[in-house]
């Protein structure tokens, strides 16, 4: 999915690299901060299209999740909210080599504070692939960069739903994507900002393995009815001859089309 560019014409700092991800997207990425993974993939593809909506992405990173939606039309803009400056630049950058800084609004803001009036007013979306990890718990990453993106150092999950909350209009959605044994935090944040829990998607690594990640559509004002859907399985059955894990059909259909199919 992710293919590695050594030499390039776009210019690169130290501890930088060129990577090329599906649907011809080039990614500036820090090698010392936190990369772009399967998560933030299924959260794009999680996403309905709105391709006349102006979307914001809470805790941008490089601003992966953006172009994704981009490249598939899903929105027609977006605000890329992210706290860390270097962070907030390379989104700049990445959407400058993929044509699309008319599209792309870079914010370096903190979710905590942020309020409409500093995007321009409420929007119809807001996704987010929140830091998993309480600032208690895991091993403390050596580069800030990576335990800011993984740990709730700027921000809760609350305060993450609390800002989705703050930011959309009546009927708007937040889609995010976040760790299965935290599933009642996020839920109980979500309605805490009246964001209610409609749909719901479990991922597993395969058919023996625990979900690793929970994909989650909330809606501003709805009432309570949540859809469950069946689980994504990501890979077959492992065989013990095998070098590589093959991805399932259904698997290998989202990553052909940044969709979900239910």
């Amino acid at each position: 999915m992710i293919e590695q560019r050594k030499n390039s014409s776009v210019p690169l700092a130290e501890h930088e690299r060129l990577d090329t991800v599906n649907e011809q997207i080039r990614l500036i990425q820090k090698e010392k901060g936190f990369t772009f993974g399967t998560d933030a993939y299924l959260l794009a593809a999680y996403v309905r299209p709105q391709p006349h909506e102006h979307a914001v992405d809470l805790g941008s990173g490089t601003g992966i999740i953006p172009l994704l939606l981009l490249a598939r039309n899903k929105i027609q803009s977006v605000t890329a909210v992210e706290i860390q400056p270097a962070f907030s630049e390379l989104i700049s950058r990445n959407a400058v080599i993929n044509g699309m800084e008319g599209r792309i609004h870079p914010l370096c803001a903190d979710v905590r504070t942020l309020r409409p009036s500093d995007i321009g007013g409420e929007v119809a979306l807001v996704v987010s692939n929140p830091p998993y990890m309480k600032c208690t718990t895991g091993k403390r990453n050596e580069h800030d960069e990576k335990y800011i993106a993984r740990h709730e150092v700027c921000g809760t999950v609350s305060d993450f739903c609390s800002c989705a909350g703050r930011l959309l209009k009546h009927g708007g959605r937040f889609v995010c994507v976040f760790r299965p044994d935290r599933l009642t935090e996020l839920l109980e944040a979500m309605r805490n900002a009246r964001l209610e829990p409609k749909r719901m998607t479990f991922v597993h690594a395969d058919e023996s393995s625990e979900p690793s990640s929970v994909l989650v559509e909330a809606i501003k004002g709805a009432v309570p009815s949540l859809r469950i859907s069946p689980p994504l399985l990501l890979h077959e059955h492992a065989d013990s001859k095998e070098k590589t894990r093959r991805l399932t059909p259904a698997a290998q259909k989202i990553y052909e089309t940044c969709a979900f199919f239910e």
